[in-house]
């Protein structure tokens, strides 16, 4: 589940030019979240559900 949230956020941040530490306190209120994740540590489901949802919308946003 991990590096595949990473590899959505990595490919997120290129699109959007966010910085890792400014998406993990946006997305799930935790600047450590990407360089967490970087280092092999797990996070739970719903961490990884509000990650998700931060990228969707914003992807959204971006759309529009």
């Amino acid at each position: 589940m991990e590096q595949d949230l990473l590899r959505e956020i990595h490919e997120f941040l290129a699109r959007s030019k966010m910085s890792p530490s400014y998406f993990g306190k946006a997305a799930c209120n935790n600047s450590e979240l990407v360089g967490r994740l970087e280092d092999g540590k797990t996070i739970t489901f719903a961490t990884a559900a509000k990650a998700r949802a931060f990228i969707r919308e914003r992807d959204a946003v971006g759309a529009a």
